[in-house]
C-alpha cells in the first residue's frame, strides 16, 4: 500500500480560491506535508511550497508589510507554508496576506493551533476554512482493501495505530519508526510554547495520562503525582489537546443527584503513540488494557467518521457516584445516544435504566461484531 488517499483531499479541494486561507492541522507525521503538495501539484508552475521551520522562511514571512509578504511569497497561484506555527505572529501575517491579495490562495499546514503557538492582535476570524487531519481512518484503510483485511489487521491497529508511515511495515520497523516519533517529534512544538520549560514533566504527564486511558483523570491526583500544582497540570494537557496529541471528553450531566458532574477523560489521537510512551507493545492475548484500547479506538474512529461527514455532534462519557456508567455518549439533534464498548463480544452489557429514562436516550453496546457499523464502514 504505497498511498492512501485522504478523505479531505476532496474537501480541501471544494475550498479553494474563494478568497480564504486553508488551514490544515493534525499532529506531526501525519500526512499533512503529502497531502499539500498532492493538491499543490495541479498548479505545477503556478504554485509553491515553503517549510516554515527554515530559518529563512521565518525571517521573510515575519514582518507584517503586505508589500514584503508578497515580494517573498511571489506570483504564484497557490503558496504551501508547511508547519506555519513556527512563523512569528502567523494569525496576523495571514491576516494581511488574505486582506490584500486575496488572489492567493494560501494552503498552511500546524502541528500546533495558531492561536496557542502565537499571540496574535488580530484574528482570523472568517478568513479561513480550517481541517483536521488525523491518523489514516479505518475508511482510508478500506477504500484500499475491505472488512475482512481490516479485521485482520484489527490487532495490529490497536497495538500499533494508524500513522501512514507505519501501516505496512513489519513489527521491528513498525516499533522503531513509533519510538522514533515519540522521541523526536511529539514534543517539538510542545516545548517551544511560552511557560513550557520542563520536558520532563510534560513526558511524565504523557504517560501517566497513558496509563490512566479509559478512566476518570484528576488535575489534582496528577498534580500530587508529578509535584507540581494542579493548574499547571490542566495547563499542560490543554497544550497536550491543542498539539493534537490527545484529546478530552467531559462528563455528561443534566442535573441528575448522583452525576459526576466535573471530570475528565483523556485519549490518544493514535494508540501506537499511546503504547510506545509506556513502552508496551505486546499483543493483545496478554494485555490488561485491551479494554481502554478498544475504547479509545471506537471513539477516535468515530471522531474521525463524524468530521468526515460533517456530523456536528457533542460527545462526552456518563458516570454516577454509585459507578453506573457509559463510555461514549453523543447528543445531537435534540437527541442523546450511549454507547458502551466491549472487546469481548460475549460479555454482557446492561444499560443503566435512570440514564435511558431521564434522557430518553438509547444505549447500544459496540463489539466486533458491530464496529463496523458505528464507524460507518
Amino acid at each position: 500500500m504505497n498511498h492512501i488517499s485522504r478523505l479531505l483531499e476532496k474537501s480541501i479541494k471544494n475550498d479553494l480560491f474563494k478568497g480564504k486561507v486553508i488551514i490544515i492541522y493534525g499532529a506531526r507525521q501525519v500526512g499533512k506535508t503529502t497531502l499539500a503538495k498532492k493538491i499543490a501539484e495541479k498548479y505545477k508552475n503556478e504554485s509553491r511550497y515553503i517549510n516554515c521551520e527554515m530559518l529563512s522562511a521565518q525571517e521573510n514571512l515575519s514582518r507584517p508589510e503586505a508589500e514584503t509578504l508578497k515580494s517573498y511569497l511571489g506570483n504564484y497561484k497557490l503558496v504551501v507554508l508547511d508547519e506555519a506555527q513556527n512563523i512569528e505572529n502567523i494569525g496576523r501575517i495571514l491576516k494581511i496576506i488574505v486582506d490584500t491579495y486575496p488572489e492567493i490562495q494560501i494552503i498552511a499546514t500546524g502541528s500546533a493551533s495558531f492561536d496557542l503557538a502565537n499571540k496574535i492582535s488580530e484574528p482570523l476570524t472568517g478568513r479561513t476554512f480550517t481541517h483536521m487531519l488525523y491518523p489514516l481512518s479505518l475508511k482510508e484503510i478500506e477504500k484500499e482493501s475491505d472488512l475482512l483485511s481490516i479485521e485482520a489487521k484489527l490487532e495490529n491497529l490497536l497495538r500499533f495505530g494508524s500513522y501512514p508511515e507505519v501501516l505496512d511495515l513489519d513489527e521491528i520497523s513498525t516499533k522503531r519508526k513509533l519510538d522514533e516519533i515519540t522521541s523526536n517529534y511529539l514534543y517539538k512544538d510542545i516545548l517551544n510554547f511560552e511557560g513550557v520549560k520542563k520536558s520532563s514533566l510534560v513526558k511524565n504527564l504523557l504517560k501517566a495520562l497513558a496509563l490512566q486511558l479509559g478512566q476518570e483523570v484528576s488535575y489534582q491526583e496528577l498534580a500530587n503525582k508529578l509535584g507540581v500544582n494542579r493548574l499547571t497540570v490542566q495547563k499542560y494537557i490543554d497544550i497536550l489537546e491543542q498539539s493534537f496529541i490527545i484529546f478530552k471528553l467531559n462528563s455528561f450531566s443534566r442535573n441528575l443527584r448522583k452525576e459526576i458532574t466535573k471530570s475528565i477523560k483523556v485519549y490518544f489521537y493514535d494508540l501506537g503513540i499511546r503504547n510506545s510512551l509506556i513502552e508496551n507493545y505486546n499483543p493483545l492475548d496478554i494485555r490488561n488494557d485491551v479494554g481502554a484500547l478498544w475504547e479509545n479506538f471506537c471513539i477516535l474512529e468515530r471522531k474521525k467518521n463524524n468530521d468526515a461527514e460533517f456530523n456536528f455532534v457533542n460527545s462526552y462519557f456518563w458516570r454516577t457516584y454509585d459507578q453506573k456508567e457509559i463510555d461514549y455518549i453523543e447528543e445531537s439533534g435534540g437527541k442523546i445516544r450511549g454507547f458502551e464498548f466491549k472487546w469481548n463480544e460475549k460479555k454482557k452489557f446492561k444499560a443503566p435504566k435512570e440514564f435511558i429514562e431521564k434522557y430518553d436516550a438509547t444505549v447500544e453496546k459496540i463489539d466486533r461484531s458491530n464496529y463496523w457499523k458505528f464507524l460507518g464502514l
